[in-house]
């Protein structure tokens, strides 16, 4: 009986508390701050290179929630971030732009590149150049690698940054548009997934791939072949076919006369024209200017 009253006392008295609270007069100013912050140099160049032409946000500074759990990273150095910046945009962006058009870019880039420093080791002992998620952001690793001896040298740049973008814009374009699924079955029974990394390049060339990784799935069999084909000169890809053998060239031809056909009908992109022009920037990155942000 005591408790019952006693109960019934807190009752009144919480539904007392609930009234008085009632009366509070709360703050109308928001806890959320209504002003954008401030743009470092570096941000606004972006800004005016990347966000307002393509829509594509470059990020440099790392958020551990924007990467794989799986690899040690280290941040990039805003130095060398904005110098790959300039080299990404001359290199990629404008390189498509000048060949199919800003409205394309602009709608098919993806909308976030991020850059990382440090290289991204696997547990397998293989290393990822690049990722690309779902058509929306592309990473690249290995930005603290830039210096006097690597920043204008086309072959080590190729490797870790050129032919990794044109791979992963790849996937972005066969994302949204499929490939013909024929070229799937040019070479259907000799793909070995996740062992790839222990093939050796002659003996894939021989077998029609353009590299040991393309040997892994059809997929990245389709964007290595289109990446190192718009990053080769025209001698460079020719000894690749002669060191593929009679077999191998033929099924490399195969291949590549499909993706000729999907880039023009699909995206009415010639790939020698992109080639071109690639392979022009290429000669031509000692004209440009990597230290101001102009």
């Amino acid at each position: 009986m005591k408790y019952r009253y006693l109960l019934i006392a807190v009752l009144f008295t919480l539904a007392g508390s609930f009234v008085s609270c009632s009366k509070d007069n709360l703050d109308s100013t928001s806890i959320f701050p209504e002003t954008q912050p401030k743009l470092d140099k570096f941000e606004t160049w972006m800004e005016n290179n990347y966000t307002l032409p393509y829509n594509v946000d470059m990020q440099y500074k790392l958020n551990d929630i924007e990467t794989e759990g799986k690899h040690n990273l280290v941040p990039a150095d805003s130095a060398k971030s904005a110098k790959l910046a300039i080299i990404t945009k001359y290199m990629w962006f404008d390189a498509y732009n000048e060949v199919a058009g800003q409205n394309f870019v602009k709608l098919n880039s993806p909308r976030v590149v991020m850059l990382v420093g440090s290289p991204a080791f696997n547990s397998d002992g293989t290393e990822t150049l690049a990722t690309a998620e779902g058509g929306y952001k592309v990473t690249l690793y290995r930005v603290n690698e830039l210096t006097k001896a690597t920043i204008y040298n086309y072959n080590w740049l190729n490797f870790y940054f050129f032919h990794t973008m044109h791979h992963e814009f790849t996937h972005i374009l066969n994302q949204k548009k499929p490939y013909d699924e024929s070229f799937d079955k040019i070479t259907p029974t000799t793909y070995v997934s996740g062992e790839w990394y222990q093939l050796g390049e002659e003996e894939c060339l021989k077998e029609g791939y353009i590299s040991n990784y393309a040997r892994s799935e059809p997929r990245e069999d389709f964007a290595e072949l289109l990446s190192f084909y718009v990053t080769d000169s025209p001698q460079k890809w020719n000894d690749r076919l002669q060191r593929a053998g009679t077999k191998g060239a033929s099924l490399i031809n195969q291949k590549i006369a499909l993706i000729k056909s999907y880039m023009k009908n699909s995206w009415n992109i010639d790939i020698d024209d992109l080639r071109d022009v690639v392979l022009r920037r290429g000669k031509d990155l000692r004209k440009i200017d990597l230290e101001h942000l102009n």
